[in-house]
């Protein structure tokens, strides 16, 4: 059985699909305190670098030189409207003149009356940024009042050194690696691979790097990037797993929050089991949805009757278990990829369409549209190779989070997911489970789940969506009362939302928010 993308923290429960982005950070009910509703420009003529840390000073004394984005690595181009530069940050905080890694950073500049600059981070763990200052909020005021800043986190993209694992043959062989025998022999041989991943990943990346690519990295070097674009505080928008990133800079620099927004949100004292679950939970009612919408064609793969949607996925998805289909591409569609393509359709109703080709598809023994979305997911490129998304997003949660070694937590958690999806369920449930790969990752983790408490935080703003099918609907609610932030509830079935889907009702409080520090109306829902 698949583990989803990445938004929560995974356990590998039978063959891993990807897993999510971990939580944990957040706030007190007690963080209260509201900004002045005015948006003074902030200086860019100066280095805010006070209260620096000893050792530090030369890191955020840094000025950018801004250049053309040509030799940025990225798995598509960049737009020429933007700038990039790198930025240095030690690797180990705690040794200063250690090693240094090398942070890209883009940049969209403003066309009006600038306030600032604005950060972007779409998630992940393990995605890049870059081109995020080039497209969101695009034909907004944002675009008019704010530098829009992309990055790619520590050991991601284009960043230095960058996190790797596997080889592109290795990739493609993991994805065919069925790994859903849960007898204890087939749970002692997908144990006995992730420990083979965990090695590799120790040997090609290193230890010191793999030990240093966490969120608590992530915010000290985006505190730097504050202060070498010369703003005295933080402007940031950051969706899934980057809400962990805002939301940790929060508790770590409440004095430099100027705004924050934080969408579809990972709650950061939630047990990492309950929120795996409450996942699935919602990557079902993405499925209903979809399955719902389908059956209003008689063409519908999935037959006319949405109570039968289920069983009629499990007709055509199963068989690839004995047998791939065949695609185009010399690979075929394996059983893996299948349930990785579906996922990624339900992200987003945009992509429904195709995941009723996809499926339509697989009624004829194809997979070629499947296929194609699995490699998105996955980050593999039309040569082959990969990006380095999966490698980061693996050793990005295993810093994050406690180890789960309890093998009675692990099964009791398959056995739950299986219930609350049933159209992931391949019905080979034993009760148990292999141990995640993160228990045999050579670095301890860094983080842990816990309530934040961050007296004196300036408002922020939360925005969660009801029937997001990778980040629970509470986690949001539960995020806003722990910092004490304004909630946005936007009624749709999709990931995210501000600033990327034209969301008029939800833009428009962002907007006002982030120019002029006006607070949403209460209880807001679009």
């Amino acid at each position: 059985m698949p583990i989803v993308e990445r938004t929560v923290t995974a356990i590998a429960i039978g063959t891993c699909v990807g897993a999510l982005l971990a939580g944990c950070t957040a706030g007190s009910e007690s963080n209260t305190t509201s900004t002045t509703p005015s948006a003074p420009a902030q200086s860019s003529e100066t280095n805010p670098s006070t209260d620096v840390a000893p050792g530090l000073e030369k890191f955020y004394s840094q000025k950018p030189s801004w250049g053309s984005c040509d030799d940025y690595e990225t798995d598509e181009p960049l737009s020429s409207s933007l700038e990039c530069a790198r930025i240095s940050v030690p690797i180990d905080y705690d040794n200063p003149d250690g090693d240094e890694a090398q942070i890209a950073i883009s940049r969209s500049p403003a066309s009006g009356d600038r306030i600032g600059s604005l950060l972007f981070n779409p998630g992940g763990p393990g995605l890049g940024g870059l081109s995020m200052a080039a497209t969101v909020g695009s034909g907004t005021a944002v675009e008019e009042r704010f530098d829009r800043i992309g990055f790619d986190p520590r050991g991601i993209g284009a960043s230095t050194p960058t996190i790797r694992c596997l080889t592109p043959a290795e990739n493609d062989a993991e994805r065919q690696d069925l790994d859903i025998d849960e007898s204890p022999a087939g749970i002692a041989e997908t144990e006995k691979e992730e420990k083979e991943v965990a090695d590799k990943c120790a040997e090609r990346s290193g230890t010191n790097l793999l030990a240093h690519v966490g969120t608590r990295e992530v915010v000290r070097d985006m505190d730097i990037i504050r202060a070498v674009l010369g703003d005295d505080k933080l402007n940031f928008v950051g969706y899934s797993y980057g809400t962990r990133i805002g939301a940790a800079y929060a508790e770590a620099f409440p004095e430099k929050v100027r705004a924050l927004v934080l969408d579809g949100a990972v709650d950061p004292e939630a047990d990492p089991l309950d929120e795996l679950v409450k996942q699935f939970a919602g990557f079902q009612k993405a499925f209903d949805d979809y399955a719902a919408d389908c059956a209003e064609s008689s063409q519908c793969p999935l037959g006319t009757d949405p109570a039968n949607a289920n069983r009629n996925f499990r007709a055509l998805i199963d068989p690839l278990i004995d047998r791939p289909a065949r695609t185009t591409d010399p690979r075929g569609l394996g059983y893996n990829d299948a349930q990785t393509g579906v996922l990624q359709a339900l992200y987003s109703p945009q992509l429904w369409r195709p995941l009723t080709t996809g499926l339509k598809e697989l009624q004829e023994g194809r997979g070629d549209t499947l296929l194609g979305l699995a490699d998105l997911y996955s980050g593999r490129l039309d040569d082959g190779t990969y990006s380095n998304l999966n490698d980061a997003f693996e050793a990005i949660r295993c810093v994050d989070d406690p180890r789960i070694t309890d093998r009675a937590k692990v099964g009791e958690t398959n056995l739950r997911i299986r219930e609350v999806a049933p159209f992931l369920d391949d019905g080979k449930g034993t009760g148990q489970a292999p141990l995640d790969s993160c228990v045999f990752w050579p670095v301890p983790n860094t983080g842990e789940p816990h309530t934040l408490s961050v007296p004196g935080l300036p408002k922020v703003v939360v925005v969660s969506t009801p029937d997001d099918p990778a980040t629970p609907y509470q986690a949001g609610v539960n995020l806003a009362r722990q910092l004490g932030a304004s909630l946005i509830t936007f009624r749709g079935t999709q990931h995210t939302v501000a600033l990327s889907s034209g969301e008029r009702c939800v833009d428009d409080a962002v907007i006002d928010y982030l120019t002029d520090l006006t607070p949403p109306a209460p209880d807001l829902t679009c």
